[in-house]
């Protein structure tokens, strides 16, 4: 069943007389439970892509449809609200905040909800366990290593439970064990939770970990330099 579908999708903007295109007419079906890894040198619309999926940036043209919703027809605190149940986000450079500990960053998201302290802990709780980071919940962000950094940013993803998450080089920043033991976890996500993720990445060690990958460039779907339609790589 299809989660999220592109359709001649668009995004756009001025830069001085130029007009700079990250996505031109992309067309894009995500089954639900999909694990799609996205390659493409940079400026080939890969982050762009992701940030509409999450809610943060708008289409100039074309429809984004997620669980049959136009995001498009949301108003902003509406889309808001939706993005804080619906998505989660793993940056590569984690985005910790440095003065709170592990537990606390966490727990930032689950304050958009209405949830008690004691349901907040216990979320924050299982989303720490599930990345195997539980015993580390009091430690601030200079305590702790690189791949324990992302493991707290992909439990601050997850907390809140949201049917997709959204990878941005997840391993760009880690050494190759830790860069190992990301991707078991996010396949591990996917597998056994049902996560559809969308993850964007450099590194083609990466990929198999995904369940597809499909490349960009120049803001349209390629494979191997030739302009590809979504329907022939789609699995």
């Amino acid at each position: 069943m299809t989660l999220i579908q592109c359709k001649a999708l668009t995004r756009e903007y001025r830069k001085g007389e130029a007009i700079i295109r990250p996505l031109d007419e992309l067309d894009l079906d995500v089954p639900r439970g999909d694990f799609l890894a996205l390659m493409g040198p940079s400026g080939s619309g890969k982050t762009t892509l992701l940030n509409l999926i999450a809610g943060i940036d708008s289409p100039t043209r074309g429809t984004l449809t997620i669980d049959g919703i136009n995001l498009a027809s949301l108003s902003r605190n509406k889309l808001a609200a939706w993005r804080s149940a619906h998505v989660g986000y793993v940056f590569q450079l984690y985005n910790l905040v440095p003065v709170l500990t592990a537990y606390e960053n966490v727990e930032l998201p689950l304050l958009l909800h209405a949830l008690t302290r004691k349901q907040r802990h216990e979320r924050i709780m299982s989303a720490l366990e599930r990345v195997g980071i539980a015993d580390r919940s009091d430690h601030y962000q200079r305590q702790l290593s690189g791949g324990q950094e992302q493991r707290v940013a992909i439990a601050r993803a997850i907390v809140t439970d949201p049917a997709i998450l959204v990878a941005d080089e997840p391993t760009g920043d880690l050494d190759k064990p830790s860069a190992h033991a990301v991707m078991t976890l996010l396949q591990g996500l996917n597998r056994d939770l049902d996560k559809t993720i969308i993850m964007v990445t450099h590194d083609p060690n990466t990929t198999d970990y995904a369940t597809r990958t499909l490349h960009l460039d120049k803001g349209r779907l390629v494979r191997e330099g030739a302009d590809m339609r979504v329907q022939e790589a789609t699995i």
